[in-house]
């Protein structure tokens, strides 16, 4: 009797150590993130942005000067916008002085609806299957919730755990996808959908405030549906798995907070303000987000090749330029860059090493939808499927960065070879074009000579109307 007593009690830590590992495991097989689709937003070719399209609306804005119009002159052709982005309806219909509320919602009901029909009918989940919504739109949170009025259109079930995100900036997809992920880690066999849009047209900025200017130059319509599930019976279905996601925020610095920001100018027009010191910010913030992420995406060989030649370094300027020595395609294939503007592309590339190829998908998601907000990133992934870039196995940097400030960054891993042309589909074989040069200069440049300063503006005004 004493020898079966002492053989229980030997193996009854045994048996509670198979317990907790057996959950353990059973645990970790929920806590995957696979994207199984994704419908990026693509308006009527009638509210298409060419350079007449652009002008007619820059004109009717009476505030403007000769200074603006040399700086709207500058800023659109560097800009790296070419002449097929989409304006919101409001805007093209001369309504931007003065948007309704009805404007507000017929712009999101129109990327919602439509990506959402595309997303459900290109996966073949059910609209009352989706456990977990998440929507993403920065500057228009109206009651009830968009959210709700996705709910409502669609008659998901009474269960489903909604959440409406707001002032997220640009990088408001991966915050979202974020959240997506920690909530699979607590329930299991789920289906999650993310939208990510922005409110264009009741935001449009009326003054003459250069920097609160730029975002009339760089923005446009466009948004992404995304599904997500943790079910890995679903595995076989999926395009890629969540591997790592890092957040980084910056908004205990009052530099940070106020980088970008919606504020009102002098004479009550709202509009939203880049300070000059956003460029070190992002950089800042950039940095000390790929610490945290080089150490999870790269191979240990690199990082400790890194960690040798940053010994050779002087520290302050280690500190300062993280793409110094460090090689990150090691360990990843393929970067979405953020199509902000051709300058933020740029100055990304360089700052992580990336060449021409590499930049090529954000520089020409940029060319053709525009400044989208959240919904960039997944565009420049469209353009990388499309042109069949992503192969089984390959690895995805997505970068993102948003008001706050904050920069979030993501890394994906494709499941298996992707080739659909989703919204390129009707111009993929365009691109990349012979030249990115933005027509606006060829017609308008004579707006920089100096001998117009001393003519009335409302003569100039005259000459541009004839050039039309």
């Amino acid at each position: 009797m004493e020898q079966v007593i002492f053989m229980a009690l030997c193996l009854l830590p045994i048996f509670y150590a198979f317990i907790y590992l057996s959950k353990l495991v059973l645990q970790w097989r929920d806590q995957c993130c696979y994207l199984l689709a994704y419908d990026c937003y693509k308006a009527a070719d009638d509210r298409k942005l060419d350079t007449d399209s652009c002008l007619k609306i820059v004109l009717r804005n009476k505030n403007l000067g000769l200074e603006e119009y040399r700086f709207l002159l500058k800023t659109i052709v560097n800009s790296g916008l070419g002449e097929e982005t989409y304006s919101p309806r409001n805007v093209m219909a001369g309504r931007e002085d003065c948007p309704s509320l009805g404007d507000a919602l017929l712009e999101m009901d129109d990327i919602f609806f439509t990506t959402l029909d595309n997303l459900f009918n290109r996966s073949g989940v059910s609209p009352s299957e989706i456990d977990i919504l998440v929507v993403n739109v920065s500057l228009f949170s109206p009651s009830p919730s968009l959210t709700a009025r996705i709910i409502n259109r669609y008659k998901m079930k009474s269960s489903i755990k909604a959440f409406n995100l707001s002032g997220m900036g640009c990088s408001g997809s991966l915050v979202a996808i974020d959240l997506v992920q920690n909530m699979f880690k607590t329930y299991t066999k789920m289906f999650a959908v993310v939208v990510s849009t922005e409110s264009v047209g009741p935001n449009w900025y009326s003054g003459q405030v250069k920097p609160m200017m730029l975002a009339n130059c760089l923005y446009r319509s466009g948004g992404c549906s995304m599904l997500f599930t943790n079910r890995r019976g679903l595995r076989h279905l999926a395009l890629l798995k969540l591997k790592y996601i890092v957040r980084t925020h910056l908004g205990s610095s009052d530099e940070g907070y106020g980088c970008s920001i919606q504020v009102e100018d002098k004479h009550g027009y709202r509009g939203f303000n880049l300070s000059k010191s956003i460029a070190k910010v992002a950089a800042k913030a950039l940095t000390m987000n790929l610490r945290v992420l080089a150490l999870k995406a790269l191979p240990i060989t690199e990082l400790f090749r890194y960690a040798l030649n940053s010994r050779c370094r002087n520290k302050a300027a280690a500190k300062e330029v993280v793409s110094m020595g460090l090689n990150l395609k090691a360990g990843l294939d393929h970067f979405c860059i953020p199509p902000t503007e051709a300058a933020v592309v740029n100055g990304i590339g360089k700052r992580l090493a990336l060449n021409d190829y590499d930049l090529e998908p954000s520089r020409m998601a940029l060319h053709r939808f525009g400044n989208t907000s959240s919904g960039g990133l997944w565009y420049v992934l469209g353009y990388m499927e499309a042109k069949k870039r992503l192969k089984k196995g390959n690895k995805i940097l997505m970068v993102g960065f948003g008001a706050g400030y904050e920069c979030n960054n993501c890394v994906w891993k494709v499941l298996r070879d992707l080739d659909d042309a989703n919204v390129w589909k009707d111009c993929v074989d365009r691109y990349p074009p012979p030249s990115l040069i933005n027509p606006f200069m060829q017609r308008y440049s004579w707006l920089n000579y100096e001998f117009l300063s001393f003519i009335r503006f409302d003569q100039i005004r005259n000459a541009i109307d004839q050039c039309r």
